[in-house]
């Protein structure tokens, strides 16, 4: 199956140069998610656990414009600026991961786009 860019209703890949979801060979990849609010630029107040059901909300609506949900993601890279907010930010991952998650890896990184303390990335396969 060749590698596809779909168009999914209500999801647009504005003036960024990569594409927010790419279809090959049954996996679907996600592009880097943060806890923004659709239609804003930066993340959400509230500290770490706030921005991190935002960002894991932001890949529920695409995994749903895609046909897919959380049960279908196999494998998630998290990307963290503060280390010391790895337990914070867990509890709620487990929130949206409960049963059977998914592979991971979690990176403490210098910083991210916008000032977001958190990112994730993910691939589902349908």
């Amino acid at each position: 199956m060749p590698k596809t860019v779909p168009h999914l209703p209500g999801v647009e890949a504005g003036p960024l140069p990569f594409s927010p979801v790419v279809e090959a060979n049954g996996f679907v990849f996600l592009a880097g998610q943060i806890g923004d609010a659709p239609g804003s630029h930066g993340p959400v107040p509230g500290g770490i656990e706030a921005e991190t059901r935002a960002m894991l909300e932001n890949v529920g609506r695409l995994l749903r414009a895609a046909g897919l949900d959380y049960r279908d993601v196999v494998k998630a890279t998290v990307y963290i600026a503060d280390i010391a907010d790895f337990a914070a930010m867990n509890e709620v991952y487990r929130e949206y991961f409960a049963v059977e998650p998914p592979t991971r890896a979690t990176v403490a990184v210098a910083a991210l786009a916008v000032g977001a303390r958190v990112e994730i990335e993910v691939i589902a396969a349908r």
